[in-house]
């Protein structure tokens, strides 16, 4: 679970803060959680940074909580998205992509997960929309193999092992994903830099005022 907390205006102004990020994890009443929240000052700032992860977050289609915070949030998040989340999406990749090789051999989920991110990222740079389903983003690309790591993982294999001959193919899998990500950034039209800085600053400031305390979503 992810999500954006306000803190009460005295534990914002004192020279004593409350927390800006709260992390729990553990079995709650039968479920196991992994909490990250972010206070929403400092989940803003990230919004205006290349930052994909709290992109994502904030327009999740699976809610637990929301306010009216949090839906107007939603609508001025266009103005957030720049060609520099691109290297957001490159970096995750390299990252992921290096943990792969150090696996032998390959498994099912964290292909997925790499080729993922490279369609995120190829996706964002394209339409300037947020589109972290898989399945949805190869209706687009139309790459058999991403069908077939899909349909292993429905079925409950995400954990398999795969061929070692595979390795070189989805190794030039990557590099060929990697190379249209930074293609679609060079010819990107998205802008340079956030334009919703002051709409967001102005929310920021309604919400230090009308709020007193609690969670944005």
């Amino acid at each position: 679970m992810r999500g954006a907390h306000i803190l009460p205006l005295t534990q914002v102004v004192g020279l004593i803060k409350g927390k800006e990020t709260i992390e729990r994890s553990g079995v709650i009443e039968g479920w196991e959680i992994d909490l990250v929240t972010h206070e929403v000052e400092k989940f803003l700032s990230m919004l205006l940074k290349k930052n994909g992860y709290v992109l994502e977050q904030l327009l999740s289609p699976l809610i637990v909580h929301t306010t009216t915070y949090h839906e107007e949030l939603k609508h001025l998040v266009s103005g957030c998205i720049t060609r520099h989340h691109a290297h957001h999406y490159l970096g995750f990749a390299q990252t992921e992509w290096g943990l792969i090789q150090k696996e032998n051999p390959v498994r099912v989920k964290p292909l997925l997960y790499l080729y993922r991110v490279l369609l995120t990222g190829i996706h964002l740079m394209r339409t300037g929309q947020v589109e972290p389903n898989l399945v949805k983003l190869n209706q687009e690309a139309r790459l058999r193999y991403i069908d077939d790591l899909i349909s292993k993982k429905t079925a409950g294999h995400e954990r398999e092992a795969l061929e070692d001959a595979d390795r070189a193919f989805y190794q030039r899998e990557y590099e060929r994903l990697r190379a249209i990500l930074n293609e679609a950034y060079e010819t990107s039209s998205l802008p340079l830099a956030p334009t919703a800085t002051p709409a967001l600053n102005d929310l920021l400031i309604r919400i230090r005022l009308e709020a007193k305390g609690g969670s944005v979503f």
